[in-house]
């Protein structure tokens, strides 16, 4: 408390993580700041909105804010602040209509013939998945978590897992077809 902005930005993040448990406000605005862009860039990637990524982000800080004293181990904040996004994002999904959500699951399942705009992306390609899917997806390729953390993080069952993995890499393959290039055109 007091500290001086230059000495947190200086400090290590077990030291911040510490500081925070104490009530140090200084000292959490630190970790925010380091781990910002990180939060910011899993919610964007889940949701596919960058407002809504936005929101979610700041939920995510406010929850860790509020429960950083249950965290025993400061050694362990990056894996705890991840499954704290992780959860705000699947309180997100679960508030969401439950219409709009079986219409996604029946996309998920219907023949997608042209989504392959010259505009499309990656990420626009992953908005197109539905919900549990796309945090299946985000998390094993983007934050490169193994099924069995996967599992631990959300509460899905591992089979049900391997096949959000499977299906949704397999969609988002057929909606970037495009992008792929064969030998001709590197010619």
């Amino acid at each position: 408390m007091g500290y001086s902005t230059d000495l947190l930005a200086r400090s290590p993040e077990s030291v911040l993580v510490g500081l925070s448990r104490t009530g140090d406000r200084g000292a959490f605005a630190e970790l925010m700041k380091r781990r910002q862009a990180w939060i910011r860039n899993l919610m964007r990637r889940c949701s596919g909105d960058a407002t809504l990524a936005d929101d979610l982000s700041q939920q995510a800080f406010m929850q860790a804010w509020k429960s950083i004293r249950q965290l025993h181990d400061i050694e362990r904040f990056g894996p705890w602040l991840k499954r704290l996004a992780i959860n705000t994002w699947l309180q997100h999904a679960r508030r969401q209509d439950p219409l709009r959500m079986a219409d996604e699951h029946a996309d998920a399942d219907s023949t997608h013939t042209d989504q392959t705009g010259v505009g499309m992306d990656l990420d626009a390609a992953l908005a197109t998945l539905p919900h549990d899917v796309r945090l299946c997806i985000v998390l094993c390729y983007h934050e490169r978590m193994t099924h069995t953390e996967i599992e631990s993080f959300t509460g899905m069952r591992l089979g049900t897992i391997k096949s959000h993995i499977r299906r949704g890499t397999k969609r988002l393959q057929e909606t970037l077809a495009a992008y792929a290039t064969t030998p001709e055109e590197t010619r």
